[in-house]
């Protein structure tokens, strides 16, 4: 008998739950973070909805601001300068040769998008992952955010979901707000797939790219007239 696909299923989710390693829908982040965490060597890592959205937080819990300029290589993703211009900071174009990471000077977070491997993270910094499809874990959309800071994991997890406080286990009729959040939570069902594609992956992956995957921003009116002046 020909089995009928049903598209409200979740499958990546009752696979962990068959599988005895899940029991609820919010499980599956808490799995998902631990596993990257423990693989990269990182005290925390705390999922989101991409690689963008992670830069952004790490940045805002810097209070990067007006004050604010931040050196970023010509060639890298779009979504870099604007984050940093849509923040109210400033960034400074720089001719930087990198390899699956490089840093947001001098800012301790990292774009560590186009790198995934064993023991990755480098102590006391704020790396943040990208899950695209044409990354090493190809979720098609995610991200996370690795570091050893215990206070700002916890800040994390409540800013990427409004305020809310899901990964206590709190129903949104229980919840107190207290802080204006954003809507930035990685979908449980998505945690789950990740999860299931991550088992899968090697100990050891090279970098899946640099600045040579990329084409160079400042020579595009729209980032030059953004572009912090002297």
């Amino acid at each position: 008998r020909r089995k009928v696909f049903d598209p409200t299923k979740e499958y990546a989710l009752e696979e962990l739950k068959a599988r005895g390693l899940i029991e609820d829908a919010w499980d599956a982040v808490d799995l998902f973070e631990k596993a990257i965490a423990e693989y990269t060597g990182s005290k925390y890592a705390i999922a989101v909805d991409n690689c963008t959205d992670a830069l952004f937080l790490c940045l805002k819990y810097l209070n990067c601001g007006a004050k604010d300029v931040i050196l970023i290589p010509k060639k890298t993703y779009c979504s870099i300068p604007m984050l940093i211009h849509n923040l109210g900071a400033g960034y400074k174009f720089d001719d930087i040769q990198w390899s699956g990471c490089y840093q947001l000077y001098p800012f301790p977070v990292y774009d560590s998008a186009l790198r995934l491997t064993k023991d990755m993270y480098i102590d006391g910094t704020f790396q943040c992952l990208s899950f695209h499809r044409k990354k090493i874990l190809k979720l098609t959309k995610g991200g996370m955010i690795l570091t050893d800071n215990e206070e700002a994991a916890e800040w994390f997890k409540i800013m990427r979901a409004k305020g809310r406080h899901p990964h206590k286990k709190l129903f949104y009729t229980e919840e107190k707000f207290d802080v204006m959040g954003w809507n930035m939570y990685l979908h449980p069902e998505d945690a789950a797939k990740g999860y299931l594609i991550f088992k899968n992956l090697p100990e050891v992956n090279e970098d899946a790219g640099g600045d040579q995957t990329y084409f160079d921003l400042s020579k595009q009116e729209i980032f030059r007239t953004h572009e912090a002046k002297e």
